[in-house]
């Protein structure tokens, strides 16, 4: 026979009036500690009263009701609106809403009071901040919450901003999979799938600090601390379109920049229109960039100018403010600190006697027209102007006109300087600065940093070409251990003699690493080094082992990281850079590999695009290339558009073209018969070795004079 189930019965509820209400001593709440009444007491005004009180009806010594009831469970809503009627918002007779005990039951009200505080369920961090996005999405505003809920505004935007976190890892953390601390962390980012890639790529470590997400979300910005963003400024980078990020739970000193490329323009373009404000006083060359290294003037001579006179009311000031200063320094001269107003006011003396001193300097015409300014951005963002110095090849004399009939004479066989005020050379971040409405239509010279980044290509690929050929690879080897032999000018370093120097890339284009050469010499490099034993004996056994084949493309893998075709700048003094002489000779020996291997730049995968060329050369240039590779007519129907235009089209053109630039080509040149001499005689090489003569430095053929910038 089934057991009954007893029903349980619930107590009634019923409202009674305020007056009718008095605070029991069963109610287990007796720390008054960190408890408001006034602010649950305007929620009620606000709201009214959402939750009942539970109370009992106050019995007389013979057990019977007197009309009075008890609250043992809800004391501060009873003291908020004891308050409230204090307050004459509520009336005494109030009816308040009340779940009333029968007298006769065994549960006692000291543990209905209990049992209400420590059985009450805290609201999830995550839940309160999906209600406050849920009442923003309403239409409340950040003010209007903030209000209904007696916090401050900046609170309300926290939580917004924690709500507005990737949904995937807002599901991790409600399943504490991570703390309130990270997921603050990742707020400051509004981006969802960089959040997510950034857990993903830490949930698994042992290191999951909010620094470190804090520091992988923001490694693409620009903090607004940043000298190049105080030198724009925040205004004017917000109204340039830029966004700025903002961390709302630690200081940010200003958050970061999002958008770098935008700042970097902005600094350029303001750059730009100083340099040309400084151009008007005569230099003969303005270099600018966000910094200079340390030893930029190096090897320059430092022009001293006369400072500029000061006027009667300057010469006044100054006096007026070393008064001012003198004052202050006796008036407080015992004081074991000054006051806030004081220091602030001598602090401004102080920089008001230094901008007197910093005035602009006179500097003879003569030297004007032969040297040049430094402008660059200090660390705290400030404007750093280096006038006069001069280049140790611009140091001969000049002639300048005067006003007069003669002229000021310079060096012998020199021409008159005319006008007097010349154009300065601007270049910023080493690019020309000229404007492109102003480029001439001859073909400049390459900027010798493209040439350095297109050599840094093909060298990748001679590289990998050399690599696959042994033949050539071992031919090259041969050819420097004959060159070492009968010249007598072998290296130092091992018993042979005989070495392979990794060449790096000091400068190189951003796709380098991802091309098919990069990937194809790594992935060989890996294969080999999983065979190759670390032991000196058994690197030899093993080598002595392997066949032909195998010891041959070892070979050529080896001897590849040797292969150096980089055009670099030019040492003009004499210092350790590459010389002139030892430019022209690696090029030419390039060019002569690269024919060996067969080197084509079009099957390795180069194409020209806006980053790695297009956008990088003059107008004139960009047309000479569409003219090349796809013709006269193409290049007709571009030349019309503005620069970055036209490199867009550009490179939609010369998709499928096959077109290089010249220090990408492979040049066709007749081998010429080579001799070395050693001790003093001239010896024939074989003829696989021959035409190794040494390009000379007056050869008007020679790649470097035609695509390298001076």
């Amino acid at each position: 026979m089934a057991t009954a189930v007893q029903k349980i019965t619930l107590s009634s509820s019923r409202d009674i009036p305020f007056n009718k209400l008095v605070l029991s001593q069963s109610n287990v709440r007796r720390v008054k500690a960190g408890v408001s009444i006034d602010e649950l007491a305007a929620s009620i005004a606000r709201r009214g009263l959402i939750q009942s009180l539970n109370v009992r009806p106050v019995l007389d010594a013979e057990g019977q009701e007197t009309g009075m009831f008890e609250v043992p469970a809800g004391g501060r809503r009873f003291r908020a609106l004891q308050l409230l009627v204090k307050q004459k918002r509520l009336g005494k007779t109030a009816p308040v809403p009340c779940v009333v005990r029968d007298p006769s039951t065994a549960i006692l009200a000291e543990e209905d009071s209990l049992a209400e505080n420590i059985e009450r369920a805290p609201l999830h961090p995550l839940d309160q901040f999906r209600a406050f996005q849920d009442m923003r999405l309403k239409g409340q505003s950040e003010e209007d919450i903030a209000a209904a809920f007696f916090i401050p505004v900046n609170v309300v935007k926290q939580r917004l901003r924690l709500a507005a976190v990737a949904p995937s890892l807002l599901d991790v953390y409600a399943e504490d999979g991570m703390t309130l601390e990270q997921l603050m962390a990742f707020a400051v980012s509004a981006d969802e799938a960089r959040q997510v890639q950034v857990w993903e790529s830490i949930c698994n470590s042992w290191s999951k600090e909010p620094y470190q997400i804090r520091r992988m979300l923001t490694e693409s910005t620009v903090r607004a601390s940043d000298k190049r963003a105080v030198f724009v400024g925040l205004d004017g980078y917000e109204a340039a379109g830029g966004s700025i990020m903002r961390d709302l739970f630690q200081a940010d000193d200003g958050g970061w920049l999002q958008d770098s490329a935008l700042l970097d323009r902005l600094v350029s373009e303001k750059l730009k229109i100083i340099a040309d404000e400084i151009a008007g006083e005569g230099w003969k060359w303005i270099e600018v960039d966000v910094s200079h290294p340390y030893d930029v003037a190096r090897g320059l001579r430092e022009l001293t100018g006369t400072p500029v006179d000061l006027t009667d009311d300057e010469r006044a000031t100054i006096e007026a403010l070393n008064a001012e200063y003198a004052k202050l320094e006796a008036e407080y001269e015992g004081a074991d600190e000054l006051p806030d107003d004081v220091d602030e006011r001598l602090g401004e003396i102080e920089t008001a006697l230094n901008a007197f001193d910093q005035r602009p300097a006179i500097y003879d015409p003569a030297d004007l027209a032969r040297a040049g300014v430094f402008i660059s951005i200090d660390t705290d963002g400030s404007l750093s102007i280096d006038r006069g110095y001069v280049r140790p090849e611009d140091d001969a004399q000049v002639t300048i006109e005067t006003d007069g009939d003669d002229a000021i004479q310079g060096a012998e066989g020199s021409d008159p300087v005319a006008p007097s005020m010349q154009r300065a050379v601007i270049t910023i971040g080493g690019q020309s600065a000229e404007a492109e409405d102003d480029e001439e239509e001859t073909i400049k010279p390459l900027p010798e940093r493209l040439v350095m980044e297109l050599t840094a290509h093909r060298t990748l690929a001679l590289r990998d070409a050399l690599a696959n050929n042994p033949h050539v690879a071992l031919t090259a080897l041969l050819h420097k251990l004959v060159t070492d032999t009968f010249q007598r000018s072998s290296t130092t370093g091992g018993c042979l003699e005989a070495s392979v120097r990794h060449v790096f890339f000091p400068v190189q284009a951003a796709d380098l690493k991802d091309s098919a050469s990069a990937k194809a010499v790594n992935a060989r490099q890996e294969a080999w080094k999983t065979d190759i034993p670390q032991e000196d004996q058994a690197l030899w056994d093993w080598l002595d082992g392997l066949d032909e084949a195998s010891r041959l493309a070892l070979l050529a893998h080896c001897v590849s990281y040797g292969v150096n075709a980089l055009f670099e700048k030019v040492d003009r003094y004499g210092g350790s850079g590459v010389s002139q002489h030892s430019l022209e000779r690696r090029l030419g020996q390039a060019d002569r590999l690269a024919r060996a291997v067969r080197l084509d730049m079009v099957e390795v995968g180069w194409t020209p695009t806006v980053d790695s060329y297009l956008g990088r050369v003059t107008k004139p240039r960009i047309l000479e290339a569409v003219r090349e590779g796809v013709g006269e007519r193409a290049a007709q129907l571009i030349d019309h558009l503005k620069k970055g235009d036209m490199a867009k089209e550009a490179e939609r053109l010369l998709a499928d073209s096959g077109w290089l630039p010249e220090p990408l080509r492979l040049t066709e040149v007749e081998p010429a018969t080579g001799s070395v001499e050693a001790d003093g005689e001239t010896e024939t090489l074989p003829d696989f070795l021959a035409g190794d003569d040494e390009v000379s430095a007056d050869s008007e053929d020679d790649p470097a004079h035609l695509v390298a910038a001076e």
